[in-house]
């Protein structure tokens, strides 16, 4: 019989904040990096050292039962999704303000609310789908086609996003099944395996104080993943999602404090639309999901 997981929203809105501190903190290394070395030895190394933490802290107990799986081929899936994701992301980031990616990587919550229909078979009302369309809208803001100013490496964060919806509607299976932890194994060998496969291509001998950051990365990492699994084993997911739009804060902080750079007024409107749509389809969301659950 599975273990009753305890509930303290608190302590889980808690963790998903540092958690948002862990992947803003990820990025900015990732992103200071990517002006020294290759984008496949940075993703080697984050993989490499998440790995090792992950090794070191988790499979002590029962390594065997971790790696068993019901479901390799999604397992896979989503070990290929994120990885994806993050060489889309981490991309953008060698030419783009950290809070601008993330602004735009963060239509992914709509993409899971319009995947779930073709995927999941969730059923989707005209309210959340008009919620969708208005932060894709604010996506446009912030990308700004046919007004001068577009990119096409903007679209790097947008397809970001993408794959990260469909990483997290995987998870949604895989909860189903799998062990959190089985799932934090396959996300780290996935990551490692595709990683070293190009590496060898582009090395370059890194300086300590490169190794030192892509530790650090490793580590952050692999205490992002944890915490974000702790947070949702001690709160609902309705109620945390909202709080992952504070990395936008931190995002900012960062990219202002190490790269002098400052989100413009594009950028804040475009942001301001996401997020409210996206709190506005999670609202929606919570409110269908109780419907459901009242006693007929």
């Amino acid at each position: 019989m599975p273990e009753k997981k305890s509930s303290n929203p608190l302590a889980g809105i808690g963790f998903m904040v540092i958690t948002t501190v862990c992947v803003s903190l990820l990025d900015a290394s990732a992103k200071y990096l990517t002006g020294e070395l290759p984008l496949w030895m940075i993703l080697w190394g984050r993989y490499l050292f998440h790995f090792l933490f992950v090794a070191i802290f988790f499979f002590r107990g029962a390594p065997l039962d971790i790696i068993y799986t019901k479901n390799l081929k999604i397992q896979l899936l989503r070990s290929v999704l994120i990885f994806s994701a993050g060489v889309a992301f981490w991309g953008a980031l060698k030419f783009m303000p950290m809070a601008d990616c993330l602004v735009i990587a963060f239509a992914s919550p709509l993409f899971v609310a319009a995947l779930s229909v073709p995927i999941l078979k969730e059923i989707v009302g005209k309210y959340r789908w008009g919620g969708i369309a208005i932060g894709l809208s604010g996506v446009v803001i912030v990308m700004r086609p046919g007004l001068g100013v577009f990119e096409w490496v903007s679209v790097l964060p947008l397809l970001s996003g993408f794959l990260y919806a469909i990483f997290q509607i995987t998870t949604r299976i895989l909860c189903r099944t799998d062990n959190s932890l089985t799932t934090l194994f396959y996300t780290s060998i996935g990551g490692l395996l595709l990683s070293t496969a190009a590496v060898f291509f582009v090395w370059v001998p890194p300086t300590p104080q490169q190794w030192m950051l892509l530790i650090w990365m490793g580590f952050l990492g692999t205490a992002g993943h944890y915490l974000m699994i702790k947070a949702f084993e001690l709160a609902p997911a309705s109620l945390l999602a909202p709080f992952d739009y504070t990395g936008i804060l931190w995002a900012t902080f960062l990219g202002f404090f190490i790269f002098h750079d400052l989100p413009d007024t594009w950028t804040i409107t475009g942001a301001a639309v996401i997020i409210s749509s996206g709190i506005y389809i999670i609202n929606r969301e919570r409110h269908y999901a109780a419907a459901l659950t009242l006693p007929k």
